[in-house]
């Protein structure tokens, strides 16, 4: 395929990730043939962009002017690159020979998908699925996020059970693939997620609009995890509370907005004081600014809300309840 007719790219968002750069770029250059690859550096302070230009020289760049984080830095460098597909791709990923392919016949076989993943396996355990995306991400009726393959920190062994090609609720932003005149008419990520949870929020807004987000388990990456915030981060417990609500104001149906929210803010007080007893005090606070940062927000996030909110929303009933109390 010549460089005229390629209607794909593959971008990575870069902040001091040189290291992990170098580590897997290799493998995206390999197996990409029919993508143009490009990296939206978001003012690295590593040498990042003078190594990118010694030893890639084929990559694209584009420079942001400032680290707007993971929906704005998208946001931002997006607007430079103009192609039919995206793929997202974070850094701490290794990708795999024919991974593209099945993800454009699964766009060319159906106009109404907007975002694909592929399955997501754990770089560092191959034989296991990896938290971030798993083999397609559902929500349950509280609006709690889950994948096939991943239950809140419980890993599933990939034995193929998941090899099929299905519709999911959202894609992960570890690999997401999206139609460029989709993510644009969403007007992108919500930039004041900042990172964490922007990629559910942005399916969840094409699924109202009446599109389709697809899994696929004939592509596969590896995916390291963590390389921007650790799971043990006090700040990603505060994004990932504060956008999760912040999702649903925008997003659910109005009759099951204020009960829910309501249910989940007590839900979330016991998981404050529950992280607060495990990993000490920073985290209980963490989910007490979560809040506050939900409540300063809300009117702005209110005027987001769009015309229509899918009334049947979730793919599991008391999700948490079933898995902490019930051991299933």
């Amino acid at each position: 395929m010549t460089e005229e007719t390629k209607n794909i790219a593959v971008v990575i968002l870069n902040w001091n990730g040189k290291n992990w750069l170098q580590k897997f770029l290799p493998s995206v250059i390999s197996f990409s043939g029919i993508a143009e690859i490009y990296v939206i550096d978001n003012q690295s302070t590593d040498n990042s962009l003078e190594f990118l230009k010694n030893e890639f020289p084929t990559v694209k760049i584009v420079i942001n002017d400032k680290n707007y984080g993971f929906a704005g830095g998208y946001n931002e460098g997006l607007k430079e690159i103009k192609t039919e597909y995206y793929c997202l791709l974070n850094s701490d990923v290794e990708v795999t020979e024919n991974w593209i392919e099945p993800v454009l016949h699964l766009f060319q076989k159906d106009s109404s998908i907007s975002a694909i993943q592929p399955k997501i396996l754990s770089f560092n355990n191959k034989n296991y699925f990896e938290f971030a995306g798993a083999a397609g991400g559902l929500i349950d009726n509280l609006g709690y996020p889950y994948c096939r393959g991943r239950i809140f920190d419980d890993l599933e062994e990939d034995k193929g059970q998941y090899d099929d090609e299905t519709e999911i609720f959202w894609a992960s932003g570890c690999c997401l693939f999206i139609r460029s005149k989709d993510f644009w008419e969403q007007s992108g990520f919500d930039e004041r997620f900042f990172a964490h949870q922007e990629e559910i929020d942005l399916c969840w807004r094409l699924i109202n609009s009446g599109k389709k987000i697809f899994y696929t388990g004939k592509s596969k990456v590896y995916h390291v995890g963590g390389g921007t915030l650790n799971k043990q981060s006090t700040q990603k417990t505060y994004l990932n509370i504060r956008n999760n609500l912040s999702m649903m104001l925008k997003n659910l149906p109005f009759p099951k907005l204020i009960g829910l929210i309501f249910f989940r803010v007590c839900l979330d007080g016991i998981a404050g004081i529950y992280f607060g007893l495990k990993q000490g005090f920073p985290h209980l606070w963490a989910v007490v600014r979560a809040h506050f940062g939900f409540y300063s927000q809300a009117a702005g996030t209110w005027k987001l809300r769009q015309k229509y909110q899918k009334a049947q929303f979730y793919q599991s009933k008391w999700l948490i309840f079933k898995h902490f109390l019930g051991g299933k």
